[in-house]
This record gives structure tokens, sequence and C-alpha cells, in this order.
């Protein structure tokens, strides 16, 4: 074994790499779980705050590049995953086995909010989290035709509901209480009672995230929720074009006023591509999600090109995202949506990283004064 592989300045090492969007060392952080050294070889396991990490690559390099300033010859990393909690209080109570809450709006229907809540949820649950998706729009759900849940109806004991559950998601919406296309009509404490009894009375289990779709618009569900749970933070799609954008700019500001983050939009059907040619062409115009970004201070979570193969993934009821729908790896929006999943999942990773650290701190001060 080189004189240099020891646990100590191994540790030493580790201590020295980041996680790239926490930006803190990996020790600090709990991430180095085991650590085994036979001859030059080094084996390890880092669990990661998210199994959808979006830098596990840079993050294994950085690795094998500081171990092998210590005579390391073959570097093999085991990975795990602990997604931490980025909310607690008593408003916590109502989902206790839920970890993260994200919202999924937009400020007008029509620019595909609802699929790409879809395959957000479906892309997380894929890359191993479990997963949630809550259809909050009461008046005009969709999520049940999209994840191909027409017609299912939920079942239960004592007063709790066990949600629908298709490719790999736990799934409520209003839909699965309803018998074909009856229509709800209901004001605002209606929509609001039913959001209550989705989050208190559905079996959610211990989830990692539970994806959200809220109505377009800035209206009684998104107000519900906000006063009824914490939300992690809500991602806004719009599409290119003006008209989205100003409706856009509505919900990120509702979302400003009752204090939940916007972890940053994402700008829907930015290009078609064309299945003949392959060629993209800005139908809805371009850089509209760029240009809110720059104006509103937020990033650009992902740009999803408008692909024919989405939207007939939806009417199937096989996302684009699922392992289930033929040719989906080689779609570019399918790519753009995985990428998209990964991206969000390091957002909340960092959201949550300030209240799993004062989680921790209160664990050890607690220990310490039982101790004395």
């Amino acid at each position: 074994m080189p004189e240099l592989l020891t646990n100590e300045n191994i540790m030493s090492a580790l201590g020295r790499i980041k996680d790239p969007e926490i930006g803190r060392d990996l020790v600090s952080l709990g991430m180095v779980k085991r650590v085994e050294i036979d001859g030059s070889a080094v084996d390890l396991t880092v669990e990661l705050t998210t199994p959808a990490c979006p830098l596990k690559a840079t993050i294994e390099n950085d690795i094998t590049a500081e171990l092998s300033t210590l005579g390391a010859s073959i570097v093999r990393v085991d990975w795990a995953s602990n997604v931490k909690r980025s909310f607690g209080g008593p408003a916590a109570d109502l989902i206790p086995g839920v970890r993260n809450t994200i919202a999924v709006a937009s400020g007008k229907g029509g620019v595909g909010k609802t699929t790409v809540a879809v395959n957000l949820a479906v892309s997380l649950a894929r890359d191993g989290a479990r997963v949630g998706l809550l259809d909050a729009d009461i008046t005009g759900p969709n999520v049940p035709l999209m994840m191909g849940t027409t017609g299912a109806h939920v079942t239960g004991v004592g007063g709790r509901v066990n949600p629908v559950v298709s490719h790999g998601v736990q799934m409520m919406s209003i839909q699965y209480f309803l018998t074909g296309d009856a229509p709800v009509i209901w004001r605002g404490p209606l929509i609001h009672s039913a959001i209550q009894q989705f989050l208190r009375d559905v079996e959610w289990g211990e989830l990692d995230y539970l994806i959200i779709d809220l109505p377009p618009g800035t209206g009684d569900a998104a107000l519900s929720l906000s006063q009824l749970i914490p939300l992690s933070g809500a991602v806004v799609v719009t599409t290119p074009q003006e008209v989205s954008l100003a409706d856009a700019r509505k919900a990120i500001g509702m979302f400003n006023k009752v204090n939940v983050r916007t972890f940053g939009v994402v700008e829907n059907m930015s290009g078609f591509i064309c299945p003949n040619c392959r060629e993209e062409h800005d139908i809805f115009g371009s850089g509209g999600g760029a240009k809110i970004a720059r104006e509103l201070e937020l990033e650009v979570l992902g740009r999803i090109p408008l692909e024919p193969a989405v939207r007939t993934g939806g009417d199937a009821g096989v996302p684009i995202t699922s392992p289930q729908y033929p040719g989906g790896e080689q779609s570019v929006a399918a790519r753009a949506l995985r990428e998209l999943a990964r991206t969000v999942a390091g957002r909340v990773s960092v959201a949550a990283a300030p209240f799993a650290s004062a989680a921790a701190s209160a664990s050890v001060a607690g220990a310490a004064a039982a101790a004395r």
C-alpha cells in the first residue's frame, strides 16, 4: 500500500472536495460513508443529497483526482442517496412523510405546465427517488390522462385514501373520484377543502419529492397550498412568446408575495424539431425564458423543444421520459426533460442544506445536553 494512502489522508483529501451546488465539502456534509483501502485501490461510498444528482460525474472526477495524488491507482465509488427535508414547523405535520414539495406553475394555460410536471415526476422516479404527483388543478385535471390512469378510482379504509400508482409515481387527482367527463364546478372554499384532503387524507407514505401540478394563473389552489404546507420552491413554465412571459411574471410575483422561492423558469416549446429533417424552428419565438430570467434575476432551469413525440406520449398516457415510451432515449425533448429534473433536484438539495445543517446542530446539542 502506498505510504500516503491512509484513512486520515484520504478523509483530508476528500475534505478538499466541495459539493458543486451546495458549496461545502463532502466530509463536513457527512457524504462519505465508507472508505476501504486495498493496496493502491480505494473503495468508498458517497451518499448524495439526491439520487438524481446532476453533477455526480464531476464529484467522481474530483475524488479520483485528489486520491491519485496520494498514490491511488484505482478508485471505485459506490453511490447512495439520502434526500434531506427542506422545511419543518407545524405546517409540515400535514404531510409528515414528505421531504420536499415542488410546485409547477404557469401564468396562463396552454404552455405545457402539466407536461413538465408529469415528466419531472417520472424522471425523478426513474433516477431512484420516491415521488408523488398531486394534481391540484381541480377544475381541469389532466394528470390521469397523461399518466395512463384515466378511469382509475381510489381505494382506502378508515377515511384514508391510497394513491394511484403509474410509471413509478404515486398520484392523486380529483379525476379519480369522478365518473367519465363530469365537470367540477366549484368555488374557492371547495377547492381549498379538496386540496387539504389530498394532503391530509392520502397515504403518501415516505416521499423524497411531492410534485404539485397547479392550475394556471394565480388563484385559489396556489394560495391554498402556500397556506396549508411549506413549499420547497416553485418552477414556473412559460413559452418564448411575450403573451406567455407577461403572465409568467405574474405567477412569479405571486410566489414572491406568499414567500415561496422560485427555483427558476422552464422555457417550453422553445423550438419545433421537425420529425423529418430534425432541424429546429422557432415557432413561438426564441429567448423568452432567458429574457424573463434576466429581468427577475432567476435561472433558466431548462429549455424544452416542441417535439411531436411529447404530445403523443402524453395523449397515450406514456410520458416521453418513461422507459416504456419506445424510442424515448433518442428524443431531444426527453433528454432535456430528464436534465431538467436533475437540475431541479439539485436546486432542492441546495434549499435543504441550511435546514439539514440546523437540524444536525440541534441534534448534536441535544445529545450533548443529555450527556451532561
